[in-house]
């Protein structure tokens, strides 16, 4: 078995975290909640009062530099999600009302496209030019 970082020494990995809880915090929180529900159609439970927690499916975590070369930002963390195909997944968002800002741009890491949910930020959608960890180890 191939060692993994984050495995002991015999080499098995040993998963002490469970899951990534992700939050967004919205202005219209139901129309958040109605576009993950209705339009990506993510499965969730109503944890009582409507607070609604969805699958998001796998997870992955990248920790990222706040200045490299001319470029820098705050300490932050960020939601994206990943797809396989991002012509044909914005095509079908789209056609189940989903709106984004902009075109689909090619960046060093992948194909991306900001997706607007209702009532709440922005979040990347990209296609990946890495074999995501998320999906492969």
């Amino acid at each position: 078995m191939p060692k993994v970082a984050g495995s002991d020494h015999a080499g098995i990995f040993i998963q002490m975290i469970t899951a990534l809880h992700s939050l967004i915090y919205a202005d219209d929180a139901e129309a958040a909640r109605a576009f993950f529900s209705d339009v990506l159609r993510w499965p969730n439970i109503d944890t009582g009062g409507g607070w609604l927690i969805f699958k998001s499916g796998p997870s992955e975590l990248g920790v990222h530099p706040t200045s490299q070369g001319d470029w820098s930002t705050e300490q932050k963390h960020e939601i994206s999600l990943v797809c396989d195909d991002i012509e044909a997944t914005v095509a079908e968002l789209r056609d189940r009302g989903a709106r984004f800002a902009g075109e689909v741009t090619d960046l060093e890491f992948g194909l991306a496209i900001q997706l607007q949910i209702p009532g709440g930020p922005e979040v990347m959608l990209y296609q990946p030019k890495y074999d995501p960890p998320a999906l492969t180890l």
